[in-house]
């Protein structure tokens, strides 16, 4: 539920709420200001333009954009970014009695769960959320959410190598390129690689690297989509700020429509 109430008519039908309540009760803005926006024709309901300060909307169901960037109206919803630590399983209750994800979430007063996953020995971005509708398509593989990650890696890393990487190579599930891939550093018998990718298969990362001569030594996913992990250390949350909301909400309104595929989700 949004938590909005919508009036009815006379005969009892729903006539929807004010779009500048609703903006409003959701933090964009003020309603002058919103009603400023409408005359700039700055927002959008379900991809038009709204023109008219009068428009009422249903924010169960209706789809609402200012200046292109997505608007959550239910205020129940929360969005949180955690640096997950090593040790750690992306379950929320692991039949191992491995530590699993609920001492992050146990605060919040919402049920959270994580959207993918990142396996045990591997840390950085994951977003936890009551948002299923939002989970399932940014998680599912037929979406190809860009994902950022810095691996350590055995021995020294070649230009030649980098470019195998970009160019695609060959595992037993089948080929895979990496969207970018550069060299960070290299030391001591270690190099640290930074790839873009988009792919949810299965511990793809430490695969494309072992296929390569460099087996994974260490892992993080710095950013998921439109967001970065920035300086969150270890182990800790935040929730997400509105620009960061707005993004990831129209990254998913974008393509949520995409035909589910057959495929695992992400556990890099």
């Amino acid at each position: 539920m949004s938590g909005f109430e919508a009036s009815t008519d006379s005969e009892g039908a729903p006539e929807g709420i004010r779009l500048q309540k609703v903006l409003a009760g959701a933090g964009v803005a003020s309603r002058r200001v919103v009603e400023q926006y409408i005359t700039e024709g700055r927002i959008r309901v379900n991809g038009i333009v709204v023109s008219e300060l009068g428009r009422r909307i249903d924010p169960e169901h209706d789809l609402v954009d200012v200046d292109g960037t997505a608007v959550q109206l239910d205020v129940s919803k929360r969005y949180v970014m955690l640096n997950k630590p090593t040790g750690v399983v992306s379950s929320m209750k692991d039949e191992n009695g491995r530590p699993d994800l609920r001492r992050f979430t146990e605060d919040y007063e919402e049920r959270l769960y994580n959207v993918g996953r990142l396996d045990a020995e591997t840390s950085g971005l994951l977003i936890l959320t009551n948002d299923g509708a939002l989970a399932h398509v940014l998680a599912h593989p037929s979406f190809g959410v860009t994902k950022v990650y810095i691996a350590k890696v055995e021995g020294t890393v070649l230009a030649q190598t980098i470019s195998k990487l970009t160019k695609g190579i060959e595992l037993e599930d089948g080929p895979i390129a990496a969207d970018k891939a550069r060299l960070l550093d290299t030391s001591r018998g270690s190099s640290l690689v930074e790839l873009t990718l988009h792919s949810g298969r299965n511990r793809i990362v430490r695969r494309m690297l072992a296929a390569v001569g460099h087996p994974v030594t260490e892992l993080v996913r710095r950013q998921f989509g439109p967001l970065h992990l920035g300086t969150l250390p270890a182990g800790k949350t935040r929730e997400l700020t509105k620009i960061e909301l707005g993004a990831l909400l129209t990254l998913s309104r974008r393509d949520s429509g995409v035909a589910e595929a057959p495929g695992e989700q992400e556990n890099e």
